[in-house]
């Protein structure tokens, strides 16, 4: 029902006048489920908390309404040698503090978001330097051809080096660390709206960004965010008026939304696809009854995880619809997305006992499952599906369902046997899943994500060479090669694309993307 569209971009209303901007000037306010854990743009690469920083922080390059690349802090950009980008940076940019942009604080921030405590390392990975040619000229050279990197660093936003400095937050707030700097609940960026009150949990308000250097289509004078983690409170407060904007809708409650009198639902595509991971390096599974060995490192018992998911169930009742089931770690829009690939393997309860039982597992094991219960759509329900499911052929999951604020810093120190998770590749490419996700685990960014830390060689080999292919037709061959191998591997268990579905008053105007980025200078307030 929701997946109709086609397009990435859906703009909502009708753009207002630049007088009645300033003569409705008002209050906007927005709510989800989770907070971001931070302030910090280093600090976790999640999309939301990127959405929200994104608000006050730039990068260098940003995206349209259409999700293509844009100017930002950098005006154009070239290639003089296939490893060397250059970038012409805006002149006359202030951060919020008055200080003046310049080639230091990208240099800075580059070398911050690739340091101790970033979680934006595989961003970084593949620089090997960036130099200031003059105040307003950098050069990114990469270890090999990069022709994406663009694509890539729209995530990385630039910090003032001088305030990170002064304000002891020289090196990013480190989450599985628990370790907190100024940059947490203090911001000073470029963006159009600047940080003016941080209560964690309660409440972050934005002030409009009045020497902003860009155009602010909104006419929001003021945005305060406010987590609502109960389903039923925050659509309470947008059905009576109290806030403006919501993100999510549960999928059981976008028909009475849509059938108030003062708002509606917004729903299409969102890129995101939803899996699970499981520890393929330990030799002894942690949390688990199987004592000596890990069998998440057979194959036969991840496939038999995968075929015991009734998949369609959890779209039809969990998800009420709103999902499109997917054998792939990329969904559609995602360039690297192959339909003739996107075929899973059937549910069959039968098919997983045998392979448990040939996997020396005829009575299954007990394992402990993670699982965040604010961050996706209906995430603790998908997860107590899946351990449903898996109770058929003698897994006992003891599930764990937590706060994004508790459930990611554990994750990220890959503290988890078995775990669910979202992914959307900001680079839109499917290199930043393969780099991201699925390669072999080092210390300098490569398989960040990958929790669970799958390695197949011959996927990183493939990944490397996607990342310096300039030929289309070639890397998109090596993409799919490499997605056939990780299918074949069982690396993942991937559950689905989830649908975008935000909550709007009838009198806010606004830009949905399919990244599901929620940019404040693009929402309009009618009186």
């Amino acid at each position: 029902m929701f997946f109709k569209k086609n397009t990435t971009v859906a703009l909502v209303g009708y753009a207002l006048t630049a007088m009645s901007f300033v003569a409705s000037a008002q209050t906007l306010r927005i709510s989800n489920q989770g907070d971001a854990t931070s302030m910090d743009p280093h600090s976790l690469n999640e999309s939301m908390q990127l959405s929200i920083t994104g608000n006050v922080y730039e990068g260098l390059v940003g995206r349209n309404k259409d999700l293509s690349l844009a100017p930002a802090l950098a005006t154009k950009w070239s290639q003089p040698s296939p490893n060397v980008w250059r970038f012409e940076l805006r002149k006359g940019v202030q951060f919020h503090d008055g200080t003046p942009f310049t080639a230091d604080d990208v240099i800075f921030s580059f070398a911050r978001a690739s340091g101790d405590g970033s979680d934006m390392k595989s961003y970084t990975n593949d620089v090997k330097e960036v130099r200031k040619i003059n105040d307003l000229t950098v050069e990114i050279e990469t270890k090999a051809p990069f022709p994406i990197l663009p694509d890539v660093i729209s995530l990385l936003y630039i910090m003032s080096k001088k305030w990170c400095e002064t304000n002891q937050a020289a090196k990013p707030v480190d989450r599985r660390k628990g370790i907190e700097n100024a940059a947490s609940f203090r911001a000073n960026g470029t963006g159009p709206y600047r940080l003016r009150e941080r209560q964690p949990g309660v409440k972050t308000s934005f002030a409009r960004n009045g020497s902003y250097w860009g155009t602010i289509e909104s006419n929001a004078t003021d945005i305060v965010f406010t987590p609502i983690a109960n389903d039923a409170t925050r659509v309470a407060a947008l059905l009576s008026g109290e806030i403006d904007v919501m993100e999510p809708v549960p999928v059981q409650d976008v028909a009475r939304v849509n059938a108030s009198a003062n708002a509606r639902a917004i729903t299409g595509p969102e890129m995101r696809t939803i899996f699970l991971g499981m520890d393929q390096k330990r030799d002894e599974l942690l949390y688990s009854s199987v004592k000596g060995k890990n069998p998440f490192k057979d194959k036969r018992v991840r496939q038999a995880f995968y075929q015991a998911i009734d998949i369609d169930s959890i779209k039809r009742v969990v998800m009420r619809g709103a999902s499109n089931p997917t054998a792939l770690m990329v969904g559609p829009g995602i360039n690297g997305f192959f339909p003739e690939l996107n075929k899973r393997l059937p549910f069959d309860t039968e098919a997983a006992k045998k392979l448990l039982a040939d996997a020396g597992y005829p009575n299954g094991f007990e394992v402990t499952m993670n699982c965040p219960n604010d961050r996706y759509v209906n995430d603790g329900e998908i997860c107590q599906a899946v351990a449903a499911n898996l109770s058929r052929i003698g897994v006992k999951i003891n599930l764990q369902a937590e706060t994004k604020g508790t459930y990611f810093p554990k994750i990220l120190r890959r503290d988890t046997s078995f775990y669910l998770l979202g992914w959307t590749p900001g680079t839109y490419d499917a290199h930043n899943a393969l780099n991201g996700l699925m390669a072999c685990v080092d210390d300098k960014g490569a398989g960040q994500f990958n929790l669970g830390a799958y390695c197949n060689p011959k996927v990183d080999e493939l990944t490397r060479k996607i990342q310096s292919e300039t030929d289309k037709t070639k890397r998109n061959a090596m993409i799919k090669e490499a997605f056939e191998l990780h299918s074949a591997d069982i690396g993942h268990l991937p559950l689905h694309q989830q649908a975008l579905a935000w909550g709007v008053s009838k009198k806010v105007n606004l830009v949905q993307l399919a990244d599901n980025f929620m940019p404040f200078k693009w929402m309009t307030v009618q009186k």
